[in-house]
């Protein structure tokens, strides 16, 4: 594969050929998140040295108190992507509905639309824990040079044209894949420029971790109940080790690291699972699924589901793939 100290933009460059589509818009789209991830990545550095952690006092769509960061985040990504005349529309986790965009393209022939988590648990800025982005990128469905409808967004994550994540911990990371495989830039933040650090990302067939919320265990189905028991017990490589951060994208990005299942499943009190579909579980799965993992609801793959509504919720499970087929085993007994 390529070398490591590669930077971002020349392996997009290098690779934007394999793309099916390729018109140069989808790298420039990419190189347009780099950008805003860069602005963010500053943001997160300096909570605690200015007043930009704890509650921004509103509450998003799902009902959640917002941080001040999730405002920053989602602002820093709209303007970023919207100024450079690249997609058509956004849709986020902290807006009702999507966004339509106008100015200086109010032609609407932009090809685009993106999908995102802005700041993935943002809970955990106070406390110092990693927190990170995830976006999700479709070719529009609705005629170029008409303004985008839901349609646009309501579509099975199998036709995403890109996804990915950043993650700002220890290191920031952008890790992303345009369904070849996936590839991890690391910043260097010295000079501003992400570089190739982890190519060809891969998931182990079977890990020895599991990654659930375990406080929520009396509300959990019993197939979940169940697989919980069987990850404690001795047996093959078992027990495995419980290790649940809270922010989807840092267990992720360990479990593809390490090897291990994540699991966020439906229960007693979100009878349709926490996780949004479209810009959640989605952009995971697609992730999950190039890096030779697995995806599902517990019992369907996620790229198969058609959405019904923007801000649709799902039950989730991803991993190393023996893990999640014996996940998906205990599901189906019970």
């Amino acid at each position: 594969m390529s070398r490591k100290n590669k930077t971002l933009g020349e392996f997009i460059i290098e690779n934007q050929t394999s793309f099916q589509y390729s018109s140069g818009e989808l790298s420039r789209l990419i190189n347009s998140i780099r950008l805003a991830a860069k602005v963010v990545n500053h943001q997160v550095n300096k909570a605690g040295l200015v007043d930009i952690t704890g509650a921004a006092g509103e509450t998003n769509i799902q009902g959640e108190a917002q941080q001040k960061l999730d405002v920053i985040a989602n602002e820093t990504f709209i303007s970023t992507l919207t100024h450079r005349n690249i997609v058509c529309g956004i849709a986020s986790e902290e807006n009702d509905d999507f966004i339509t965009i106008e100015g200086q393209a109010e032609d609407h022939k932009n090809k685009y639309v993106l999908l995102m988590d802005p700041l993935d648990g943002s809970s955990n800025i106070d406390v110092n824990v990693s927190v990170g982005t995830i976006f999700s990128i479709y070719r529009r469905v609705t005629p170029a040079g008409t303004p985008v409808t839901l349609d646009d967004f309501l579509q099975p994550g199998r036709d995403q044209v890109a996804a990915g994540y950043i993650i700002y911990g220890t290191s920031t990371m952008l890790v992303y894949t345009t369904g070849h495989g996936v590839n991890g830039f690391t910043l260097n933040p010295a000079i501003g420029t992400f570089y190739l650090s982890h190519p060809r990302m891969q998931f182990p067939e079977v890990g020895s971790i599991y990654s659930v919320n375990e406080g929520n265990y009396v509300h959990f189905p019993a197939g979940v109940k169940k697989y919980i028991k069987y990850c404690q017990e001795e047996g093959e490589g078992r027990p495995y080790t419980s290790r649940y951060i809270g922010s989807l994208v840092s267990d992720i990005h360990r479990n593809m690291i390490k090897g291990g299942i994540y699991m966020y499943p439906k229960s007693s009190q979100a009878t349709k699972g926490k996780l949004r579909l479209l810009y959640e579980c989605n952009p995971m799965a697609l992730i999950v699924e190039q890096a030779g993992g697995k995806a599902s609801d517990g019992f369907t793959r996620i790229l198969d589901i058609k959405p019904r509504e923007l801000h649709e919720r799902v039950p989730f499970f991803c991993g190393s793939k023996l893990m999640v087929k014996k996940a998906e085993e205990f599901m189906s007994q019970y």
